[in-house]
């Protein structure tokens, strides 16, 4: 029923299984070497044609200097400004919407609960024109605050979903024993309920922190400029008119990836942990 270890197999199997990983690995690390390669690279390269031979010259000061020059880190900070809230807000609405779904027993939970979980199931390209249209009328496009109230809005269904089964496994037993002290509804939840999410929070803040400063699509069509754009949709800004400039688009990557990856390995513990909580008894 389950694979069998590679240390059971044959000597074989693992040979090559030791053969093969290392150029599975490479396969699957060759956009980012090759990115990383681009950003070290002259301009001059890129007008010959010199993109996969060895670099005439290393540039690398010069290109990240370049970046940091830009507006790169307008972009960066507005990608902050954006990312942050957008995470306390979903979070702390999930939080709270997943502990009545959790909990309390009532007409209309399950109808509620599919409503949130529908929401994850559009396409969100074919609300392009109406989320737009809308922030237009009501004064928020391009801006950030219009930007983060979307985002929180969208991504709210599947927080509450994670947060919701989250709490679902919790001991109630824990929560009717408060009841019986007589302890406020409002207090079992911040008192009792909220720390044993710590896990759950820490897993999913990662996630939509990745999955929001990641985002390029609803960054080009609801913002513009570098008032309110993204790093995501900021690096664009290094095409000139009739080329691209890919040593700094690709220093701008590099640059863009680094926030979520510092933040995932400062989180690495609480996020496997709340990833991996109830999995075994």
């Amino acid at each position: 029923m389950f694979p069998k270890p590679i240390e059971k197999s044959s000597r074989t199997w693992q040979l090559g299984y030791q053969a093969l990983l290392p150029t599975v690995m490479l396969l699957w690390l060759a956009p980012l070497l090759a990115v990383a390669l681009f950003s070290i690279r002259p301009d001059s390269d890129f007008l010959v044609g010199n993109y996969w031979g060895w670099p005439s010259s290393f540039e690398m000061t010069k290109n990240y200097g370049m970046v940091f020059g830009s507006a790169m880190p307008r972009y960066i900070m507005n990608s902050f400004l954006i990312t942050i809230p957008t995470v306390i807000g979903a979070v702390a609405l999930s939080c709270m919407t997943g502990f009545a779904l959790g909990v309390y027993k009532f007409r209309g939970n399950l109808l509620i609960f599919f409503m949130f979980i529908a929401g994850n199931f559009v396409p969100f390209q074919i609300l392009m024109v109406p989320v737009r249209d809308l922030t237009l009328d009501i004064g928020l496009y391009n801006t950030k605050t219009g930007l983060v109230l979307f985002h929180i809005a969208f991504q709210t269904g599947f927080c509450t979903l994670f947060m919701r089964n989250f709490i679902k496994a919790l001991p109630h037993e824990l929560i009717e024993a408060a009841r019986v002290e007589g302890i406020a509804e409002w207090r079992i939840f911040w008192f009792v309920v909220l720390p044993l999410m710590k896990p759950a929070i820490a897993a999913l803040s990662v996630l939509i922190f990745t999955f929001i400063w990641n985002d390029y699509f609803w960054a080009i069509v609801l913002t513009q400029g570098e008032n309110a754009q993204p790093v995501t949709a900021g690096i664009t800004s290094f095409n000139a008119q009739f080329r691209a400039m890919y040593h700094l688009m690709s220093a701008g990557s590099i640059v863009a990836a680094l926030p979520p990856v510092l933040m995932f390995f400062l989180m690495q513990k609480h996020f496997i942990a709340g990833l991996t909580l109830g999995s075994v008894k």
